[in-house]
């Protein structure tokens, strides 16, 4: 069951969560959240990075979507250094 409470916002912006639902759901000082507004509505979801098996995942999907699309490291360095602004 969802735990409801009301907090308030500072003249800084800042915003409580109330202990209750820090504890359930396990955040900590530093946790990062994204933050969503629409119309009355802000939601705040708390993001973490990937698990190093999640990671490995990743990394070999988009090594097999690379080698599928035909793109090689020299490509990819080449657009790094584009967007640097360092043409070679």
């Amino acid at each position: 069951m969802a735990n409801i409470s009301t907090t308030k916002m500072s003249s800084k912006g800042q915003v409580v969560i109330p202990e209750a639902i820090r504890r359930q759901l396990h955040l900590k000082a530093g946790t990062q959240f994204v933050v969503v507004g629409e119309k009355d509505v802000v939601i705040l979801k708390n993001i973490s990075p990937p698990s190093i098996e999640e990671f490995d995942a990743l990394i070999m999907n988009v090594r097999k979507k690379a080698k599928e699309a035909g793109i090689k490291k020299d490509d990819i360095k080449k657009v790094i250094s584009k967007v640097r602004g360092k043409r070679k």
